[in-house]
């Protein structure tokens, strides 16, 4: 029984994992005519007390990453996907995607690497579990 997506959510950061789960996931948009919705986190964490307080650099950050996922929505349309949302959020990436992007989204599966691209969240074993572990909808990690 082959499964067919409506909608399909693809969390990026621009790790080579997760370049590789945006390309599987426009493939698998292309061809099931299904929505494409990618996002990615503004990770608070990354940003120091001044800078977090400062709405002019919040917004500026903000502003830059929805400006970089603008590419990789170009990059899905020029692949063939017809219907390519983007999105961002703020916080911590696993906790953030699993509790307030799945909902708003709903989506009927999440694509997203196994690495991400910074610090500590680098290991399989934090937010790529997290999401795997706790997203209400069947996750597909990418190596």
């Amino acid at each position: 029984m082959r499964t067919t997506y409506q909608r399909i959510l693809v969390g990026v950061d621009d790790s080579p994992d997760a370049l590789l789960a945006f390309q599987y996931a426009v493939q698998q948009a292309k061809k099931d005519a299904a929505e494409l919705v990618i996002v990615s986190v503004l990770e608070d964490d990354q940003m120091n007390v001044y800078q977090a307080l400062n709405k002019d650099y919040v917004h500026g950050e903000r502003d830059a990453l929805i400006q970089h996922l603008q590419t990789y929505q170009h990059q899905a349309q020029a692949a063939g996907v017809a219907d390519v949302q983007i999105m961002t959020a703020t916080g911590e990436p696993g906790e953030t995607i699993v509790k307030t992007v799945i909902p708003d989204v709903q989506p009927d599966i999440l694509i997203i690497g196994s690495l991400a691209k910074h610090g500590i969240t680098k290991h399989f074993g934090s937010q790529a579990a997290y999401m795997a572990k706790y997203a209400p909808i069947s996750v597909l990690v990418i190596r």
